[in-house]
């Protein structure tokens, strides 16, 4: 057990050592375009068809709402709490305490999701490969690497960045290379598979699609974690944010046209589970194939340090809010003297993460529920109430054409919402958990905070 002896200075605090390039390297590694690229765009054209580039335009506006919403909080509250701390600031904190109570389950959980994947990608390079063992390795290393100074760990993830877009790159060029559709096409007439041939795409499968694609292109918002080590983080954080989306729009919807175009039958790239290996495949070679796929599992530890890291500062936050027990909020303050690093609570992040992939994926995938959607509503309403009550009128940057960015935001999460309840098999069970995951965080809200009196969030 750690003895108080061994935790330094608890009022350390992190340290400013990063500039906007750091925290954006960290951000789109967190994001992972490579990743999504390669895992989740795959679902969108099973789904959607050629429509998936509707659903991708779509998912691009939604996005950008939700960015200058990102934007305008973090540069209120530039704190490693991120969205709870905004929530608690204009919405109050119980609402801010259920945010953060969502956010320990999306936060922590999806390190080992992306790890169990990693055996699967690597199959046609070492085929055989144990999902768990490989798991339980790379969140081992990936947590004693997010100990590390976060300058050291920005220079590592920029590294790692860029052998994952250098994968984008090569599909970009493949694709662009040899195509034979006009890219016109895809808005007129966007088509899917039904049964043994063509039909047009429908509203509803692009709409799934689209759903999806949010989940591609999240993580800007990741940045926020990141400002308590970010110089003048109040007046640089939001163009931090909007460039890490933009750059994952670029990095994620060109690649998307690039496999669309290429001159490789269109249903099969619709319905194959690896349309973009098939591409680097058949118009590359199998070496071009192997060096990619080692690209995009790099692409997968380096969101995974990303994500432990940015877990790491998010529970020093709740350590230092007083949410836990007395002992573990000390530990989760514990600064290390030597990298400025909060190297408990990043243990204590990479011990969850290790021992979740030991759980069936299915299940993990259901704990994670739907918390996006719930910490996309809550941002979206704390804006609103921020500008009414002017808790945020300090901010330095202001949204664009207010307030349309909130109100696009939550009618578009109504519609996730509602397509997420009539997927019984993943949507429904995501939606209560994350149901009980909220009535928990009240529970513990009033059973627990309450009794000490007032719970107060500091910024």
């Amino acid at each position: 057990m750690l003895d108080e002896q061994m935790l330094p200075d608890k009022q350390t605090g992190l340290a400013r050592s990063l500039g906007v390039a750091g925290v954006l390297f960290l951000t789109l590694s967190a994001t992972t375009p490579a990743s999504s690229v390669f895992v989740i765009i795959p679902g969108m054209l099973q789904e959607a068809g050629t429509g998936a580039i509707w659903a991708m335009i779509l998912a691009s506006l939604i996005c950008v709402t939700t960015a200058f919403i990102y934007a305008e909080l973090s540069s209120a509250w530039p704190v490693a709490g991120g969205e709870y701390v905004a929530v608690a600031q204009t919405l109050g904190p119980m609402a801010g305490f259920v945010m953060l109570g969502v956010n320990v389950f999306n936060n922590v959980l999806f390190p080992p999701v992306a790890a169990l994947g990693i055996a699967s990608v690597m199959a046609t390079v070492v085929p055989g490969l144990p999902a768990v063992p490989v798991a339980v390795a790379v969140m081992i290393g990936s947590t004693l690497v997010a100990i590390l100074n976060i300058r050291v760990n920005a220079v590592i993830t920029g590294l790692f960045l860029l052998v994952e877009l250098l994968a984008v790159a090569v599909v970009v060029v493949l694709g662009f290379a040899d195509h034979a559709r006009p890219a016109l096409e895809f808005l007129t007439h966007p088509v899917a598979i039904a049964g043994d041939g063509w039909a047009p795409a429908s509203a509803a499968s692009i709409g799934v699609a689209t759903t999806i694609a949010i989940f591609a292109l999240n993580g800007y918002g990741m940045a926020v974690y990141f400002g308590e080590e970010m110089h003048e983080a109040p007046k640089r954080i939001a163009r931090t944010i909007l460039a890490a989306l933009g750059l994952a729009l670029l990095f994620e919807g060109v690649p998307l046209l690039a496999l669309l175009l290429v001159k490789i039958d269109l249903a099969t790239l619709l319905t194959v589970d690896d349309p973009f290996g098939l591409l680097v495949r058949q118009r590359g070679s199998a070496g071009l194939s192997a060096l990619v796929s080692v690209g995009i599992v790099l692409a997968i530890v380096n969101a995974i340090i990303a994500c432990v890291l940015a877990c790491a500062r998010f529970f020093y936050s709740t350590g230092r809010d007083r949410a836990w027990i007395p002992r573990i909020d000390d530990w989760l303050v514990a600064i290390h003297p030597r990298f400025d690093s909060p190297w408990i609570g990043t243990l204590i992040v990479g011990g969850l993460g290790t021992l979740a992939c030991f759980l069936p994926m299915q299940l993990l995938l259901v704990l994670n529920g739907t918390g996006l959607v719930a910490i996309y509503g809550g941002i979206a309403f704390a804006a609103l109430a921020g500008r009414r009550s002017r808790a945020s009128a300090h901010a330095p940057y202001k949204m664009p054409l207010y307030p349309i960015a909130p109100i696009v935001t939550l009618l578009a999460l109504a519609y996730v919402t509602w397509t997420s309840w009539l997927d019984v098999e993943e949507g429904r069970p995501g939606l209560i958990a994350t149901a009980a995951q909220i009535a928990g965080s009240i529970l513990w809200y009033k059973l627990v905070l309450c009794r000490r009196g007032q719970w107060k969030v500091q910024t």
